[in-house]
């Protein structure tokens, strides 16, 4: 089983998921009659990590509940050490308790908490732990595609309340490693690490080896005295460039460099495992780039929604997700209007996938909404910022939220404010400011088109000059695509086209973009306008929506329960045909070039 937490592992944690005690509080009296400390009042039983309106959690019970109780026992011997609860992700608040203490509170739910609640443990007795957690129709808290309405309409789906990511317990020494992060510079022949610390290190010693396989890479020891670290490892490439390219991550080598990962001190030894892939992305003269050439994205993009559980997922679902994709013959997933489980991303560097993270977005803008979302964000990116797959941020997909971004100045400072927050967070990716159009600043101009015909999409992308006419007036959906301007070298992707579905049945639930009759025909439109892309010099890449059917977005390649609707080989075929934005001669030129940087072969 896959650790929760995938770049930060230790040998030893108790996953704290299956059954627990559960209870509606539509009269919101839990606080007033402390049902965190009187749990007489838990009636029903639920399966976490499945939140209560999804079938999988043994409730699936789709109404509008704001707030919600959880309560559990364990057991746990500390020996001396520290224990750490930790939470994946709560919907929205959460409250949580240990016999009877507040141990924490968390707001924010698509990003995960942890709390040490030694403290309140009590000696060879049994511990009980509650959570509270509201989740209101509140347009002003990042949501995402979760409904506000009884039922799904259009493009939403049913809420997801709660629990709905991993709960789990470590047990670590005084001093322990609380997060790494991971910056990789791969043509320098180095990798920045950066290493907070729980407790207080004095005088603790922290030791790291990077490792392919067996093959020990790099190691090195620095001695700590506060909360925080840095370290900058030398690769065997600094003196030994021809390494380079047997050790650099890419969707064609996903090659993963281990970590290990040891503080040690007086009060003893704390040893985690982690991970890091070798890489850079970036933009230049119109292009993507991976690893300083060119690089073509052919993406999906994945709601990540199941029937039976909705936004949760298990490990063997996440892991089929990402084979899906890849066998389809993308190279790389849009997370839609989702913060997806860290398992999903970790298989995602396993498999080599690229990966676009994205903000769930709020539905009304105000000074509430802009904090909320700069401080999801903020722990968004941060919790997945060392993820190699992970190659672009959209902290806002057209305009929601934000919807008079073109005249409000406010909303358009908030745009470009997030899109400066995010570089200040992490300088390495590009990031999209307004993913489909009125953008603000971007480092890369995603738009969205469901032009149903390939000559339609020919007739806005066909060539620079179209392009070019295209980014000056209104987008297909009437609305300016650029509010600053043209910058030159910035690159064009149809992050969003295509929606093709069946025709609908008659009484059919049904929200897509263009019908077809049959697998037939819709393969072929599928292979037009792709092809279309594909074939145009000045589209630096796509995302095709979407990867599976969702309730009523019956437009998927797949069906909800993962079937493939059109041959896959064949889908596979169409995804591989080369880009003409990128010449092959042109690929083989950069590389070389990447090559003579860095002295290789």
């Amino acid at each position: 089983m896959t650790h929760p937490r995938p770049q930060l592992t230790r040998a030893n944690w108790t996953d704290l998921c299956g059954e627990w005690e559960f209870t509606h509080d539509d009269a919101e009296a839990g606080l007033d009659e402390n049902w965190h400390v009187i749990g007489a009042v838990f009636d029903r039983a639920i399966t976490v990590p499945y939140p209560p309106e999804s079938a999988a959690s043994g409730i699936g019970d789709k109404g509008l509940h704001p707030v919600v109780w959880y309560r559990r026992t364990f057991a746990v011997e500390p020996g001396g050490n520290r224990v750490l609860l930790h939470f994946g992700a709560v919907d929205h608040r959460a409250s949580v308790w240990v016999n009877g203490q507040l141990v924490a509170t968390h707001e924010g739910g698509h990003t995960p908490f942890s709390a040490d609640i030694t403290a309140a443990l009590r000696d060879g007795a049994e511990q009980v732990l509650v959570v509270r957690a509201e989740d209101r129709n509140d347009p002003h808290q990042p949501r995402g595609k979760q409904d506000w309405r009884p039922e799904p309409h259009d493009i939403w789906y049913h809420r997801t309340t709660g629990i709905w990511q991993p709960v789990w317990l470590e047990l670590v020494p005084l001093v322990w490693i609380d997060s790494v992060r991971w910056t990789p510079r791969p043509f320098d022949g180095v990798v920045e690490l950066e290493a907070g610390f729980g407790g207080v290190p004095d005088g603790h010693r922290l030791d790291v080896r990077l490792r392919l396989g067996d093959e020990v890479l790099a190691e090195q020891s620095v001695y700590v005295r506060g909360e925080r670290a840095r370290l900058t490892i030398s690769l065997p490439v600094a003196e030994n460039r021809q390494e380079l390219g047997r050790l650099l991550w890419s969707p064609e080598r996903p090659t993963l460099i281990d970590a290990d990962l040891e503080l040690s001190g007086a009060t003893g030894t704390d040893a985690v495992r982690s991970y890091l892939g070798l890489r850079t992305t970036g933009v230049r003269e119109g292009r993507f780039t991976l690893n300083d050439a060119p690089y073509f994205p052919r993406m999906v993009l994945a709601q990540n929604y199941w029937p039976e559980s909705h936004l949760a997922a298990s490990d063997d679902e996440l892991l089929r997700e990402a084979r899906l994709v890849k066998e389809l013959g993308f190279n790389g997933v849009r997370i839609h209007q989702k913060v997806e489980d860290p398992r999903f991303l970790h298989h995602c560097d396993r498999l080599g996938l690229l990966v676009w993270g994205e903000l769930p977005s709020a539905y009304a803008f105000s000074a509430t909404s802009a904090g909320r979302l700069s401080r999801e964000w903020t722990e968004v990116v941060l919790r997945d910022v060392s993820h190699p797959c992970v190659v672009a941020w959209v902290p806002i997909n057209e305009s929601w939220g934000v919807d008079h971004i073109a005249t409000d100045p406010a909303q358009r400072a908030l745009a470009t404010a997030l899109y400066h927050l995010t570089k200040a967070l992490d300088p390495t990716r590009p990031v999209i400011s307004n993913d489909g159009w009125e953008h603000t600043t971007s480092d890369i101009y995603g738009l969205h088109d469901y032009t149903p015909t390939a000559a339609g999409l020919l007739s806005r992308y066909g060539d620079t000059a179209r392009v070019e006419s295209t980014l000056a007036g209104s987008g297909p959906a009437g609305r300016r695509l650029l509010l600053e301007g043209r910058i030159p070298g910035v690159p064009v992707m149809l992050s969003e086209y295509g929606g093709l579905s069946f025709t609908p049945q008659a009484g059919e639930e049904w929200h897509g973009y263009a019908t077809l009759a049959d697998a037939d025909a819709l393969l072929k439109r599928y292979d037009e306008l792709t092809s279309a892309l594909l074939e145009s010099p000045a589209v630096a890449g796509f995302c095709y929506t979407q990867l599976t059917d969702t309730l009523q977005e019956t437009n998927g390649l797949l069906t909800a329960d993962r079937q493939p609707k059109l041959p896959v080989d064949e889908v596979r075929r169409i995804n591989r045909r080369p880009a003409a934005a990128i010449p092959v001669e042109e690929v083989a030129q950069e590389y070389d070039q990447a090559k003579r940087r860095s002295g290789g072969e």
